[in-house]
C-alpha cells in the first residue's frame, strides 16, 4: 500500500476492532487517525464455536461508524483485516458476509500470515531487529523468528489473553501447548541469547506498569527494554499492585495483565532469550512495510521520520542534510552517533516557530517524546541533548541525563554548537552553508567564507564560532579566501 496520500487499515482482533489511517512518507507513514471499539469477539465464545452476538453487534456497529469516517476523509486506499476469533469462529464466514455488506472487503489472515505480519511489523520499526517475534492478541500467539531484514516460518498457538486461564491448571495447559508448538519448529534454536520482540497491547501494558514501577523517565514503550528474568517479577508485582499505578492502566488491560505476565515469563523460560524489546509496530505496520520496493524497505525509518516532520518547519526549504555535511569534518561519529547526528540536523529548524523563550523546551519535547521509532530512549536523550544545545538549552534534566554517559551528551553538545553555529551564518538558508565550510587545520577551527563574503561573519555568529571553540576545547579562527 502507497501511502503518499492517506492509507486506512483496520483490524478486526479478538479484543478490539480498530481503524487507522496512515499518511506520510511510505517507508514510515504516521498515523493521523485512531479509534478502536473494545468489541471482545473472542470473549466468551458460545459451546457452538459462534461469535457472541453482544461483541458481534458492538463490531459492526463500530464498523458502520469506521466506513462513513473513511469515507468523508476520502481515503482511497483500505484494506480490512480480521484475525484468529473470525478464523476460528464457526460463524466467521458469515460475519465477514456482514462486513462486507457495510462496504469493506474483508480479509481473513491465516496463522502464517498473520505471523508473518507481526514480523514484518517489527522490522518496519526496528530494522535491524534479530530474534524471536511474539504477538499476543486476545485470541492468539504468533511467534515468528526476525533476522537480517527479513522473516523465517512462524508458528501461531491458540493462547491470546482471553483464551488463557491465568490458574495454576491454565498455566500448565498453556505450557504444554507451548511446548508442542515449538517442539515442530527451530524457533528455540533462533530466539536463544537473542532478542524476544514483544508485540501486542496486552504487552505494552505490561512494559507500561513496569515503568512507572521503576520510574523510568521516558514513557515511550517503543523499544523499552527489560532483562529477561523480568517477567518473574513483574507477576509478583501485579499481584500486589500499587493503586496509583493501577489507576494509570486501562481496566481491559489491567485485567488481562495476569495472563500477559505468565504467558512472557513462559517465552523466557523455554526461549532463553537475551533480552525483551517492546515493539509498537505489529500486523497492521508489517502489512504497509510488506508492500514497499527493495528500495524502500532499506530506508532508515528515523531519518525518513525525521526529514518529513522537519520539512514542514524549515523557513526557507529544507537543508538538514545540508548542514550535517556542513559540521562533519569536526566530528569522527560511528555509524550509530553519525545517523543521530544526521537527525538532529534535519530537525534543525523545528522549534523556530516557538517563543524565543521556549524553542529550546520544544525542541527538547520533540526530541524525547516525538513519534519515532528505530530509536531507543537512551539515543532519543542523545537527540534531545543535540537540539536543545542548537536552541541554547545547555543541559538536560538530571532525570533523563542519566540515561546516557557523559561522553555521549558531550558529543551531543558539541553538535548542537556547530549547528547553532551553522543557523546562525546562514540564517537557514542552505545556499550560505554551500558557500562556507568547517574544518580542523593544525588543531584550530577554521570557519572558511569565500573572499568578499566577510561580512557574514557578524558579531553573533563570531560569539558563537568562539562558543563552539570552548566546547571543543580548540582554538576558533575565520579563514577568508
Amino acid at each position: 500500500m502507497a501511502t503518499a496520500e492517506p492509507a486506512a487499515i483496520i483490524d478486526i482482533g479478538s479484543n478490539s476492532v480498530r481503524l487507522v489511517v496512515y499518511a506520510g512518507p511510505p517507508r514510515i507513514p504516521t498515523p493521523i487517525f485512531n479509534e478502536k471499539v473494545l468489541a471482545g469477539l473472542g470473549s466468551g465464545p458460545e459451546r457452538s464455536g459462534r461469535l457472541p452476538e453482544e461483541p458481534r453487534e458492538r463490531a459492526l456497529a463500530g464498523l458502520r461508524r469506521f466506513k462513513l469516517l473513511i469515507d468523508h476523509m476520502r481515503v482511497k486506499q483500505m484494506r480490512v483485516l480480521a484475525t484468529a476469533a473470525i478464523r476460528d469462529a464457526a460463524d466467521g464466514a458469515d460475519f465477514v458476509g456482514e462486513v462486507n455488506r457495510i462496504g469493506f472487503d474483508c480479509e481473513v489472515l491465516s496463522a502464517e500470515e498473520e505471523a508473518h505480519l507481526a514480523g514484518e511489523g517489527v522490522l518496519s520499526g526496528i530494522p535491524e531487529a534479530n530474534g524471536i517475534v511474539g504477538d499476543l492478541g486476545g485470541g492468539s500467539l504468533e511467534l515468528v523468528g526476525v533476522a537480517r531484514g527479513s522473516t523465517s516460518a512462524g508458528i501461531s498457538m491458540p493462547l491470546g489473553v482471553l483464551r488463557v486461564d491465568p490458574s495454576r491448571e491454565g498455566e500448565r495447559t498453556a505450557r504444554k501447548i507451548l511446548r508442542s508448538a515449538l517442539a515442530e519448529s527451530d524457533l528455540r534454536e533462533r530466539a536463544k541469547d537473542r532478542t524476544f520482540y514483544m508485540v501486542g497491547g496486552s504487552w505494552r501494558a505490561l512494559a507500561r506498569i513496569d515503568m512507572l514501577a521503576i520510574e523510568f523517565p521516558l514513557p515511550i514503550t517503543q523499544q523499552y527494554r527489560m532483562k529477561a528474568d523480568r517477567p518473574r517479577e513483574l507477576r509478583k508485582l501485579i499481584e500486589r499492585l500499587d493503586v496509583r499505578i493501577a489507576r494509570m492502566i486501562s481496566p481491559a488491560r489491567l485485567a488481562s495483565s495476569p495472563v500477559a505476565a505468565m504467558l512472557l515469563d513462559m517465552l523466557a523460560e523455554e526461549l532463553h532469550p537475551a533480552d525483551l524489546v517492546v515493539s509498537t509496530h505489529g500486523i497492521r505496520e508489517g502489512l504497509l512495510f510488506d508492500g514497499l520496493n527493495a528500495d524502500e524497505r532499506v530506508k532508515d525509518p528515523l531519518i525518513e521520520e525525521a526529514r518529513d516532520a522537519g520539512g514542514g518547519e524549515h523557513r526557507f526549504g529544507q537543508h538538514g542534510d545540508l548542514l550535517d555535511e556542513w559540521i562533519a569534518p569536526l566530528f569522527d561519529d560511528p555509524p550509530q552517533m553519525g545517523r543521530l547526528r544526521l537527525a538532529a540536523c534535519l530537525l534543525a529548524d523545528v522549534a523556530w516557530q516557538a517563543n524565543p523563550a521556549f524553542r529550546g523546551e520544544r525542541a527538547v519535547e520533540m526530541a524525547l517524546h516525538g513519534n519515532w521509532v528505530a530509536i531507543d530512549a537512551r539515543s532519543r536523550v542523545i537527540l534531545a541533548q543535540a537540539l536543545g544545545s542548537t536552541f541554547g538549552q545547555e543541559r538536560l534534566h538530571d532525570r533523563f541525563a542519566r540515561l546516557c554517559t557523559p561522553d555521549e551528551l558531550g558529543r551531543a553538545r558539541c553538535w548542537g554548537e556547530a549547528m547553532r553555529l551553522g543557523q546562525r551564518l546562514s540564517g537557514g538558508v542552505g545556499s550560505v552553508l554551500k558557500r562556507t565550510g568547517l574544518s580542523i587545520h593544525n588543531g584550530a577551527i577554521q570557519l572558511h567564507v569565500r573572499r568578499g563574503e566577510e561580512a557574514l561573519i557578524g558579531d553573533q555568529v563570531e560569539r558563537r564560532l568562539v562558543r563552539l571553540g570552548e566546547t571543543l576545547g580548540r582554538e576558533a579562527v575565520v579563514v577568508s579566501g
